[in-house]
């Protein structure tokens, strides 16, 4: 599956459902549409149906729904201003819900097919900070400094926001009896890491040595080697897991070594010079969570808790901005959403992990996509939300111009940071 057909298939269906749970909501609560457009630009081809013209322009980023009376005084019953706010209000969350939806269908596929991560501690390495602090395998993690956890993903990010601070967590054990360990995570300084650029089926067990797919672009793939490869020898050294092969690049100088793998029964060998990849500070407490394989139900509850549990860190990434603790570099623009499903999706080793990949990078990029939608801020769908609860309080609406004015304000710093993070996108493409 290419590049290009990753980036129709997932980033422009994050885009088309978007506007479609708009344009569904208007038409239902009897708001005129006047033009449902995909993509941005000169119009290339359009059509009228009813009362609504559908274009598709040139430009292929973004799409649109024009409203009756959305940014211009209107008598008709069926424009937007003239409806009651709780039919303003769905219409403008439509988009974002339409999002959310998107992505628990897709997560519930994919968990269904593929499990998903859990809160359970699958282990605890000896020595660790957890393991001091008593927790012990079975154990669920049910809070973090306060903050509830839901998925292996909120023990990571809050783990990782704290940078290393001493945390409290409380977990469940057993029936039901919960209790709380303090620890103080390891810290790990920056050093530089290095890649043969694969990834194996499992991260422990008999088959964590064998290869599932090439990064393009890394020596793994320069030198020849094959997705269903086995390393079984670095540098005449026996490997035999997933762990033989981590010790021995940890020991390594990044020099060139001879890897040898079982390819169809026989044994090959080829020569690579891994890449360096500089790691950044990391923070460990020691703990490895469980994978969980259930019913289609239990895929589509863990697909309801996993798309809130990214909502809400959409909300907290808000607050650490403000705060601080997150940086604007860090975010992704379309570019980068573009890239990183194409390269998730390449790195699949057949059509079904292909699609798989696609159906995850897809729904979790929508969950963003309709969550930072919902922020009250000028041209989101919750600057519009926030302004009909206003217009609510005021008890009279708030005049055209003036929001006008908002908005403009707003897509101006919109275009800004657009264009911040699009640079910030080119960067990571470039220098990886």
């Amino acid at each position: 599956m290419s590049y290009v057909l990753a980036f129709l298939l997932g980033f422009l269906s994050i885009v088309f459902v978007h506007e479609l749970g708009h344009f569904i909501a208007a038409k239902k609560l009897g708001i005129k549409v006047l033009e449902f457009s995909i993509f941005i630009g000169p119009k290339i081809y359009s059509f009228k149906r009813g009362e609504t013209t559908y274009t598709i322009r040139l430009i292929p980023i973004l799409a649109y729904v024009k409203l009756e009376g959305e940014e211009e005084a209107s008598d008709s019953d069926a424009a937007y201003y003239r409806k009651p706010k709780y039919a303003r209000i769905l219409t403008s969350a439509g988009g974002p819900l339409a999002n959310i939806l998107l992505a628990i269908i897709l997560l519930t596929a994919v968990f269904s097919i593929q499990g998903f991560d859990s809160a359970r501690v699958g282990s605890v390495d000896a020595k660790s900070p957890a393991a001091e602090a008593g927790i012990r395998k079975g154990d669920t993690v049910i809070r973090y400094n306060g903050k509830r956890v839901y998925t292996m993903l909120d023990v990571i990010q809050f783990l990782y926001i704290e940078k290393g601070a001493p945390a409290t967590l409380e977990l469940m054990r057993g029936s039901g009896a919960t209790f709380t360990a303090g620890l103080k995570p390891l810290t790990i300084p920056p050093s530089v890491s290095y890649k043969l650029g694969v990834t194996f089926k499992t991260a422990t067990g008999s088959d964590s040595n064998l290869i599932t797919s090439i990064s393009p672009g890394y020596p793994a793939e320069a030198a020849g080697l094959k997705p269903d490869d086995r390393i079984i020898g670095l540098d005449g050294t026996e490997i035999t897991s997933r762990d033989d092969i981590i010790k021995f690049m940890e020991g390594g100088s990044g020099q060139e070594l001879k890897v040898t793998v079982l390819r169809s029964g026989k044994e090959a060998g080829v020569s690579l010079k891994p890449k360096a990849e500089k790691v950044p500070e990391q923070y460990d407490m020691g703990l490895h969570f469980s994978a969980v394989k259930g019913t289609i139900f239990d895929a589509f509850r863990q697909s309801v808790i996993f798309s809130y549990s990214i909502v809400r860190s959409v909300g907290y990434s808000l607050v650490w901005l403000v705060t601080g603790k997150a940086s604007l570099s860090q975010m992704m623009g379309p570019i980068g959403m573009v890239s990183s499903i194409g390269s998730v999706v390449q790195q699949a080793p057949n059509l079904l992990d292909k699609l798989l990949n696609l159906f995850n990078m897809t729904a979790l990029m929508s969950i963003a996509v309709g969550a930072t939608n919902l922020i009250p801020f000028p041209m989101l769908d919750g600057n519009r939300i926030l302004l009909v609860l206003i217009e609510a309080v005021r008890g009279k609406p708030i005049p055209l111009e003036k929001e006008a004015y908002i908005s403009m304000v707003g897509f101006v710093l919109l275009i800004l940071l657009a264009i911040y993070v699009g640079y910030n996108d080119i960067v990571r493409l470039v220098t990886g």
